[in-house]
C-alpha cells in the first residue's frame, strides 16, 4: 500500500486591499472614471477619478505627460478648443454635472482656473488685469481689488505697471488674484511654481494656504514639484500615463519610499540622489 504524499503548503499571497473613499459632500468636487481623447484618437486619461474635499488643497503630482494638465481641461471644461472630448465619466460639483458645460458655464458654477504660463493681458496694468476676473458681477469689485492688494502686496506696489514687465512670479499672483475676483468655490492651479524663484514660490503657497484659510476656497494645485506641493496640501494624488497610481493624506505620501525616490530624489536612508542617479533610475515602482 503506497503512502499518501502530504499535502504541500501553498505559498501565501499578498492581497492589497484598496483604501475605502470616503463619500463625497455637497460641497466636493468630484471626478468620477474620466476618460479624455484628443482628435478622437490619441487617448491621454484612462480612468481618472478624484475628489477636491471642500475647503481643503488637493495636490495632484506627476511627470510631465502624466496628464495632470489634461484632467484639469477635463474639470474647467476647456477640452474643446484643444481637439479634446471627455469619452466616459463625469466631473461634478454641488450637484451639477459639469463635464457637459463649457467653460464660461464652468466658472459660473464657480470652478476657476489658473492656467499654466499665467496668460495676464500683458498690455494692460496691474490693475487693469484685475477686474476683468470680476466679469461674473459676483460682490463689489472695487472691495476685491483692494483685498487681492492685501493678499498680494507686490501687486499694490506696482499697480500702475504695465503687466507684461512683471516678473514671472509678479505675473502668476496677478493671475491667481484675477481669478480670485470671481469669487470661485474651486480653484484650479496649473504649475503655479514654473519658472519661478524659489522666494516667490514659497510666498505664492503662504498665500494661496492663507486664501484657503480665510475664504474656505477649495484648490486643486497641479505640481511637478513634489516637495512644494506636499508641503502646501492636505490630500495628493499621484498620476501616471492617465491614471491615478497613488493617494493620500500629503504627509503619508511625503513619507512613501517611492514617492521619495521618484518625485523627491531621496532615497530610503534619507540620503539625496544627484540629478545623474534620478534620472537614470530603473527600479520599477511598487505601484505599477
Amino acid at each position: 500500500m503506497t503512502a499518501s504524499t502530504p499535502p504541500q503548503p501553498q505559498e501565501a499571497q499578498l492581497q492589497v486591499v484598496p483604501p475605502q473613499p470616503t463619500p463625497a459632500t455637497h460641497g466636493d468636487l468630484t471626478v468620477n472614471n474620466v476618460e479624455v481623447v484628443y482628435h478622437d484618437i490619441i487617448q491621454v486619461l484612462r480612468g481618472v477619478s478624484l475628489t477636491v474635499r471642500s475647503g481643503r488643497v488637493t495636490s495632484l503630482l506627476g511627470t510631465n505627460g502624466a496628464g495632470k494638465t489634461t484632467t484639469l481641461r477635463a474639470i474647467s471644461g476647456l477640452l474643446k478648443p484643444e481637439n479634446g472630448k471627455i469619452r466616459e465619466g463625469t466631473v461634478s460639483f454641488e450637484g451639477k454635472t459639469l463635464s457637459t458645460l463649457v467653460g464660461s458655464e464652468v466658472v459660473k458654477a464657480g470652478v476657476v482656473q489658473v492656467p499654466e504660463g499665467r496668460r495676464v493681458f500683458k498690455h494692460l496694468s496691474v490693475e487693469e488685469n484685475l477686474p476683468a476676473g470680476a466679469i461674473l458681477g459676483r460682490g463689489n469689485w472695487k472691495d476685491d481689488l483692494e483685498r487681492m492688494y492685501t493678499y498680494f502686496p507686490k501687486l499694490a506696489m506696482m499697480k500702475d505697471k504695465q503687466a507684461g514687465y512683471t516678473s514671472g512670479g509678479e505675473q502668476q499672483m496677478l493671475a491667481i488674484g484675477r481669478a480670485l475676483m470671481a469669487h470661485p468655490k474651486v480653484l484650479l492651479l496649473d504649475e503655479p511654481s514654473l519658472g519661478i524663484a524659489p522666494l516667490l514660490v514659497a510666498e505664492i503657497f503662504d498665500n494661496v494656504r492663507r486664501i484657503n484659510r480665510e475664504t474656505g476656497v477649495s484648490v486643486l494645485v497641479v505640481e511637478q514639484n513634489a516637495n512644494v506641493a506636499l508641503r502646501n496640501s492636505d490630500y495628493g494624488y499621484v498620476m501616471e500615463g492617465g491614471r491615478i497610481v497613488m493617494e493620500g493624506e500629503s504627509a503619508e505620501l511625503a513619507s512613501n519610499p517611492d514617492v521619495k525616490e521618484f518625485y523627491l530624489g531621496v532615497t530610503e536612508h534619507g540620503n539625496r540622489k544627484s540629478f545623474r542617479e534620478v534620472k537614470s533610475y530603473k527600479r520599477r515602482k511598487r505601484w505599477m
